[in-house]
């Protein structure tokens, strides 16, 4: 890491599924001062939906980044430009004033099947070019069912993304959007432009959409009021962000062509850098695009660090790690899929959660739990690879689960090479790195060579490959059996790199 001896700072803001952190940090990317704030749980009120209140959002912002600005004290006035990462997919409607028409439907909600299949057939030709389609986790497809709802579609002006609404909120102004979090909503980064055919579809107005531009653009400055809530200082410049995966990417360095990194959070985010445009028939790999014009294909699983403490409520998570890792390889293979439903690495709308044996005991479940992830991770490097995205050399991990030594070993032993943990590599920091991108660096690709750490090598324990080998295989013929991976996925993921 370069460290930096200007005092100019920029600040970064994560919006997540369940808290707002914000982070402070330098032109050598150390980060100086951070704070958060909880939000409210998400509401699941039916199967397969999942929501939250929008005008949660703000006031968490604003304390997480009034306690980091109040930590840095007079030097918050250093901080040159702010920007946003958010989960991809979380979409709302609102109406004139900005006001949600409604709750907010998350990432994973997946109630909008009916407007998937329309927007998927209306711009079939363009999704095939792109290597994406629409699901019903898409934002495209959310934004149509909103304005299905009662009195909605007569009421709403602004169809948003969650970074949308903070970035309005800093700017006091109606902002443009940024290519990245409108991926999934529609837009098309090859043509840089709507798909207009797929919007009119689902009932989406033209003049609901917002002007798209790349991740890192300026779009005006923090406000008065804003100013005086956050501690941002009046002037700062407002930068578009990315979404919470490639944020994260970024900040593990992971945004250059060849180099791939596994982000372990509530869910897990497989993303990586290639120079061309893959394509991936099954619709579970897509492809953001980096400001620098090369493309930045992955996806994320509903697997994660979330079925690590679902297997051990209460628990010590480190504890755990330091028995299992004594106790080796798990007496037993689980997928350990929380809730129906898998978009990545294969996509199965009724995929479930599977236990193939019993634990023996604690240790034993946390040991087959970290496994099962690993097994996922594996399967995504294979389908990259098989669609012409390969990882090169050791995969990158970031995200507080991927920081695990013991987690880093297990997924290292299970991939066949080396996991390279990157510390501090989080969201915040990567929407740290964006602003910083034509503030305090030229660009995003100077930035991130400024800002990210080196790392820690993590190698595998070649001892334990083929007890890893032998539950990898029950674990693919398992989803295999039930229609979920296809004998050509299963293959590829067999053979070690």
């Amino acid at each position: 890491m370069v460290l930096s001896t200007t005092p100019e700072l920029v600040a970064g803001i994560d919006l997540a599924t369940q808290e707002v952190r914000a982070s402070c940090a330098d032109a050598g990317g150390r980060v100086v001062s951070r704070g958060r704030a909880l939000l409210p749980a998400p509401e699941r009120p039916r199967p397969g939906w999942s929501q939250t209140d929008a005008r949660a959002w703000w006031p968490a912002a604003v304390t997480a980044l009034r306690e980091a600005t109040d930590a840095l004290g007079p030097a918050a006035g250093a901080i040159q430009a702010v920007a946003v990462a958010a989960t991809s997919g979380t979409v709302l409607v609102a109406d004139d004033s900005g006001q949600p028409l409604g709750p907010a439907l998350l990432y994973d909600d997946q109630r909008a099947t009916a407007q998937a299949t329309l927007a998927a057939g209306a711009g079939r030709e363009r999704w095939t070019a792109l290597g994406w389609q629409p699901g019903s986790t898409s934002g495209l497809a959310k934004w149509g069912w909103l304005l299905t709802q009662p009195d909605v579609a007569e009421r709403a002006r602004w169809a948003l993304h969650a970074s949308d609404v903070l970035v309005a909120a800093l700017t006091g102004e109606r902002p443009p959007t940024d290519w990245s979090h409108a991926l999934k909503s529609g837009y098309d980064p090859r043509r840089r432009e709507w798909a207009l055919e797929a919007t009119a579809a689902v009932g989406i107005p033209d003049a609901l959409l917002s002007e798209v531009r790349p991740p890192g653009s300026p779009v005006g400055v923090v406000g008065t009021d804003a100013a005086a809530a956050t501690g941002l200082p009046p002037g700062c410049q407002v930068r578009l962000g990315m979404t919470d995966g490639c944020a994260g990417q970024v900040a593990a360095g992971a945004d250059r062509p060849g180099r791939f990194v596994t982000v372990i959070g509530t869910t897990m985010v497989v993303k990586g850098a290639t120079d061309d445009l893959a394509h991936d028939p099954s619709g579970a790999v897509y492809s953001h695009r980096h400001p620098a014009g090369w493309w930045l294909p992955g996806g994320a699983s509903n697997t994660g660090g979330a079925a690590v403490v679902a297997a051990s409520p209460g628990a010590d998570l480190a504890d755990l790690d330091r028995r299992a890792a004594a106790a080796g390889p798990a007496s037993c293979v689980t997928y350990p899929l929380l809730r129906t439903g898998e978009r990545f690495p294969f996509v199965a709308p009724d995929a479930k959660g599977i236990w193939l044996g019993r634990p023996t005991g604690e240790a034993d479940r946390h040991r087959a739990v970290l496994e099962g992830v690993a097994f996922v991770e594996r399967l995504a490097y294979a389908q990259l690879g098989d669609i012409g995205a390969p990882a090169l050399g050791a995969v990158r991990s970031a995200g507080r689960g991927g920081r695990s030594r013991v987690w880093a070993r297990v997924r290292a032993s299970v991939l066949g090479r080396p996991v390279l943990v990157i510390e501090g590599a989080d969201t915040a920091l990567g929407a740290c790195i964006v602003a910083a991108a034509g503030t305090l660096h030229a660009d995003l690709v100077t930035a991130g060579d400024a800002m990210v750490a080196e790392g820690e090598e993590v190698f595998p324990n070649y001892a334990e490959s083929e007890a890893l080998d032998e539950s990898f295989a029950r674990f693919t013929i398992a989803l295999s059996e039930r229609g979920w991976v296809g004998p050509a996925l299963a293959q590829a993921a067999a053979i070690r790199p």
